[in-house]
């Protein structure tokens, strides 16, 4: 096989390595533009993870390394002149320059061909004339380039400007410092990669890079700048420049690694920010995953898909937590207003890799610290803590999140919505959500869909608070009162969620006669008649909850129904005074909810779930939640539920866990208002990490208590927790423990003898 490899970094020298080295009969060529002794940027740090890959495929690469690694172990992040030290992360690094110079050692005494200060040929000529093309040409990839139509690249460019530049002396730990500067917030990021050598990198938001005057300074004024800006973190001493920018962050996704005998590896095909040091690990492991497919494969065609399937998900998953971790500094200033140690902490859990729990065990020390400032009485999990809002203390933070059953016979809960809330209440929960209740006929999603329309209904309710009040004392109950809006007369979720029904449609109504999706049923536009009607329908549906014993009262402003109809600007194109700009869009909500807060009792919380992105262009931003909550607290509203999306059918959501709590936490700090996260928040150390970090102040789940409607009582028992926070019920203490299960382990041999 011959192999050309354009790009001479540590991805694509690692992978001519190991092709060679797994069979020594390859002709394999690396074309690298520039000289061997230059390189951008200073030092790489490298996981154990990678370093086990590294070990186990080159022993001889892995000795190399060994011996110039720089390891440590502490965190110290710097703020307002308090430093907090977190230990037990395990870093290893070296300088970049010399991780090339074992690589190209490497190459040579293996018999790969490098061909430096040389330009690759295009890669239609390669690709010609070899039988493998591997493209390591970073996120500059004009491989990439060429094949775009196939490869179909998304790069999103970010918001900060930063530049790597180096010390001539090491850290003793990976710093974090903060600068907060009458230009803005700017960042510095250190650690150690030699001896007497440490990176620095400098960043800061577009914004305040101009307002500091950077984008006027040389570059030698740049680094003299942020060497006196962070002269406390350098102790004085300069900083100094590799031909360094300032550039800005690019995120590169590529639909598709491979074409023909063209395949992408490491920046070329994705990258990760910096802040979760992955650029050079992840190319690393690139190169393993490729050698290891190629070599267990029959073919090429094979190899380059198994690559892509084996990486691909790594890789995404590494994308979202440098995604995460991006836009922590990204929006830094949001955070700066957290006491040090819970500053600390919060940076440290910002990727949601380091959470709660193995911070807990990395350094026990610093977490419990962290938990006693926040308020946890000894041995009590942050998710334990208790919550008030207005008269309502809630035992615990977890909540069960609204979860539509379609299981009403004409609106009227049945047997199996007794025994899904009453179930979930004994599960330990805080508080207990119902479903959507539809405020009347017309509102309903679909014909399965719960009401407060009727006294019936009312009474059906009450039986369903009685239950939660007599059997799960200490856990509460609340309603969401909703009105389907644009998205009402469908079908069953699991008969095809979001499609008209068959027969027995009923009319619909909206801020604006859009219908939600192509097929879709169109709908009137509401009148000003039309929304007085709606409202006294809010108010009598209201007005039944408290009667039927409700303990809080939700309005549900979300998801593209009714009353998220009216937030939005692309599903309300109204010219009267309840469309246009967003007070006006406002309107009507806040007419519905001020309605709603006079008939509810006044010791009783009311929240809002809202809708805090569209995830669609020109629709609702972050930003814009901010002012919709602040508009809502202004009126008497406890705490914003802060979900995202499902307002228009064109929605791109990024998906990840925990990926909708960042507008949550944005809504906390910069509206002062109590929230609700929710959105793939799966586990209890995610709740602990949220709750404690400050992001959240209540949890919302809803799969997960599909899953287990014990989910609290679970989480406590994971924890060793007895305690308040929550309470077996009587009949099931027996059940309090994990039971038994069959021994799995055997013992190991005391003794290995050689024959």
């Amino acid at each position: 096989m011959r192999v050309a490899i354009i790009g001479g970094g540590p991805g694509g020298l690692y992978a001519a390595a190991l092709l060679k080295r797994l069979d020594p009969t390859r002709e394999v060529t690396v074309w690298e533009r520039n000289a061997p002794d230059v390189t951008f940027g200073f030092g790489v740090v490298l996981s154990d993870e990678t370093l086990g890959g590294i070990e186990h495929a080159d022993p001889v690469v892995y000795a190399a390394l060994q011996r110039d690694f720089v390891r440590w172990d502490d965190i110290d992040i710097v703020h307002r002149g308090v430093t907090h030290r977190s230990g037990g992360h395990g870093f290893a690094a070296l300088g970049r320059r010399r991780l090339l110079e074992i690589l190209h050692e490497r190459c040579r005494s293996l018999g790969v061909d490098l061909r430096f200060s040389t330009e690759a040929p295009h890669p239609d000529t390669l690709s010609a004339a070899y039988d493998l093309v591997i493209a390591a040409d970073g996120v500059n990839s004009t491989t990439r380039a060429a094949y775009a139509d196939v490869f179909r690249p998304r790069v999103t460019t970010h918001r900060c400007r930063y530049i790597w530049l180096a010390a001539d002396f090491a850290f003793d730990a990976f710093r974090f410092e903060i600068a907060e500067t009458e230009h803005g917030v700017m960042q510095l990021h250190g650690y150690p990669y030699a001896a007497d050598a440490s990176t620095v990198i400098v960043e800061m938001r577009e914004e305040v890079w101009k307002a500091a005057g950077f984008d006027e300074l040389t570059p030698h004024e740049s680094v003299e700048r942020c060497a006196k800006i962070f002269s406390d973190a350098l102790r004085g001493r300069p900083l100094r420049s590799n031909n360094s920018a300032w550039t800005t962050f690019r995120t590169v996704v590529d639909d598709r690694w491979s074409h023909g005998n063209v395949v992408l590896l490491g920046d070329a095909a994705h990258t990760a920010h910096f802040s979760i040091g992955s650029g050079t690990k992840l190319a690393v492991e690139d190169a393993l995953a490729l050698a290891a497919c190629l070599r267990e494969q029959p073919t090429l065609e094979t190899a380059l898909a198994a690559y892509e399937e084996e990486r691909k998900p790594v890789v995404a998953s590494t994308q979202r937590a440098a995604r995460a971790s991006l836009e922590w500094f990204e929006n830094l200033s949001l955070h700066l207003g957290r006491p040090p140690r819970q500053f600390a902490f919060d940076l440290l859990t910002r990727s949601r890799r380091v959470t709660h729990d193995n911070l807990r065990l990395r350094d026990p020390h610093f977490t419990a610290a962290v938990e006693r400032e926040f308020g946890c009485p000894p041995g009590t999990p942050p998710m334990f803590t208790p919550f008030r809002l207005r008269g309502l203390t809630l035992r615990n933070r977890v909540v069960v999140s609204p979860m539509d059953m379609y299981s009403a016979t004409d609106g009227v809960p049945g047997d199996f919505h007794l025994v899904h809330l009453g179930a979930r209440a004994l599960g330990g929960a805080g508080l207990v959500m119902t479903e959507m209740v539809c405020v009347s006929e017309e509102g309903r999603i679909t014909p399965g869909c719960a009401g407060l329309y009727t006294g019936r209904q009312a009474e059906a309710w009450r039986r369903v608070t009685d239950f939660v009040h007599a059997q799960a004392p200490g856990t509460a109950i609340g309603v969401q009162l909703g009105h389907s809006g644009r998205k009402g007369s469908t079908k069953l979720m699991w008969e095809g969620m979001d499609e008209p029904l068959p027969r027995g449609n009923w009319p619909l109504v909206a801020a604006s006669p859009l219908p939600y999706k192509p097929g879709s049923q169109l709908p009137r536009q509401l009148s000003r008649a039309q929304l007085t009607d709606i409202r006294e329908q809010f108010t009598a549906a209201a007005w039944q909850a408290a009667r039927a014993g409700f303990d809080l009262l939700e309005l549900h402003c979300a998801h593209g129904y009714l009353l998220s109809g009216f937030l939005s600007p692309l599903t309300n194109r109204r010219t009267d005074a309840y469309g246009g700009s967003p007070e006006r869009r406002l309107r009507f909500p806040l007419e519905v909810f001020d309605a709603l807060r006079a008939v509810w009792p006044a010791e009783r919380p009311m929240t809002v779930r809202i809708s805090a992105t569209d995830w669609a262009e020109g629709g609702t931003t972050a930003e814009d939640a901010v002012e919709i909550a602040r508009a809502f607290a202004a009126h008497g509203a406890d705490a914003i539920d802060v979900s995202t999306g499902q307002v228009v059918a064109e929605e791109r959501p990024e998906f990840g866990r925990s990926y909708q709590t960042p507008f949550a936490d944005r809504i906390r700090q910069q509206a002062g208002v109590p929230v609700i996260a929710v959105g793939a928040i799966s586990s209890w150390d995610d709740v602990n990490s949220l709750i404690l970090a400050g992001r959240a102040d209540l949890c919302a789940l809803g799969r997960p208590h599909l899953y287990d409607p014990h989910w609290t009582l679970h989480a406590a028992a994971e924890q060793g927790y007895e305690g308040p926070g929550v309470v077996w019920p009587a009949p099931y203490r027996a059940g309090s423990r994990r039971p038994q299960t069959g021994r799995t382990d055997a013992p190991k041999p005391r003794l290995s003898l050689g024959g």
